[in-house]
């Protein structure tokens, strides 16, 4: 089953949802870790997306299970 479109969030909608937990990074950065296969990704025309899900669970310690 394929995951919702809305799941997919624009380079900068990643580095807001980051900014909102004080994390900093700017959209180059995050596209940056996308390219390189850090971040799951998609390319629509000239515009990438990550997936919101992988970029709320760098908010979370390593390690840990994300909560129900």
């Amino acid at each position: 089953m394929s995951k919702p479109l809305a799941d997919w969030i624009s380079l900068s909608e990643a580095a807001e949802l980051l900014a909102s937990s004080n994390v900093r990074f700017t959209p180059g950065t995050i596209g940056r870790w996308a390219r390189i296969g850090q971040l799951q990704s998609i390319k629509v025309g000239s515009r990438r997306f990550v997936r919101r899900a992988e970029v709320k669970s760098l908010l979370r310690p390593h390690g840990l299970a994300p909560s129900s």
